[in-house]
Formats: C-alpha cells, structure tokens, sequence
C-alpha cells in the first residue's frame, strides 16, 4: 500500500513541477498563487489554499509511513484506483490546457481559454484531479488528521475555483459565460 500511494504521489507532483519547469523555459511563471496580489479576498484564499495542500501532502506522506490500512481492503483498492485516475485527469488537464495553465489566478499573464478536449465535460478537471488523488489516499492511509487535512484542502480548492470563475468570466466575458452555461463545473454537460 506505501508504495502504491507513494507512486500516485510522485507520478502527480512529477507532472506538476514539470510542467512548471517547462513553462519556465518559455519564460511563463506557472505558480500564481498567492504572488504579486493585493491583499484582497483571492490573496488571502490563496494563501491558505497553498498552507491547506502543502500540509495534505506532508499528511499524506506521514500517513503512508507510518499509519496501516484499517479500512476494508475494498476501499483500500478503491482508493488505489481513485489515486491514479486524479494522476491521468490531472496528466491530461496541464497537457489540454498547453501553456494557458497556471497555479493560482494569474491577473496580468494573456492566455487562451481552453475549452476543448477534457474541458468540454470539466470545467476544472485540474482540481478534480486533485479531489480524486486526496480521496485516494484517504482511503489508502485512513486517519482523521488526513480527513481533516483533505476535507480542508479540497474545500480551499473549491473556493479557489469560485475565484478563478469569477477572474475567468471578467477576463473572457460572453465567451467564458456560454461556455460555463454548457459544462458543469467538477464533471458533466448542462
């Protein structure tokens, strides 16, 4: 079970931090978060978001070491499964996305809005991905630090997507707007 939830880990922040890398040779500033803000609302949830999974990761990585399963093993298995789908959609949301994906809402940086691909049934695949990999090791490493480092993060993440709709709808208007009338905001069409 460790290196199983410790492959889910490594596959979805090697894609992660890639991503920033590359991005950073074209010049882009992937992570917005918290960055370059006035204290404003967005910073502040974004700040904490940062904190909130940071410590699920930390919590994660504490859990699979030193925590056994006590969940039935079909949750267990569940949760393995749940791990590596958040790894694809995460893989495939920041390869759709091209060089428009940022980390945190990037007020100044001109990007495309994408709406192709795994965002023609998510508008936010992205952070789904990272609800699918918290749930997975949830039940992977169950302990109730992690349920409430995971039920936390995944509720900034949540709010961090209300910004970002709210930033999006400003930047690309009617366009954003249809498109938001069209897709549901974790999975499905309208």
């Amino acid at each position: 079970m460790k290196f199983i939830g410790l492959l889910i880990l490594a596959m979805f922040y090697t894609v992660y931090i890639s991503k920033m890398i590359l991005q950073k040779r074209k010049g882009i500033q992937t992570d917005q978060i918290a960055k370059g803000k006035q204290k404003t609302n967005v910073f502040y949830i974004e700040l904490v978001m940062k904190i909130a999974t940071y410590s699920v990761v930390l919590a994660e990585v504490l859990s699979l070491f030193f925590v056994s399963p006590n969940l039935p093993q079909t949750l267990v298995v569940a949760g393995m499964v749940l791990g590596f789908i958040g790894d694809i959609l995460f893989t495939v949301s920041v390869i759709t996305m091209k060089d428009s994906w940022r980390a945190g809402i990037a007020e100044n940086d001109k990007t495309k809005i994408i709406t192709s691909g795994i965002y023609s049934i998510s508008r936010n695949p992205a952070f789904l991905a990272f609800d699918c990999v918290y749930t997975g090791l949830l039940l992977i490493a169950f302990n109730w630090v992690l349920l409430a480092l995971s039920v936390f993060a995944m509720t900034m993440l949540h709010l961090q997507i209300l910004q970002e709709e709210k930033f999006l709808s400003r930047a690309f208007g009617a366009e954003y707007n249809v498109y938001k009338s069209k897709v549901r905001r974790y999975l499905g069409r309208k």
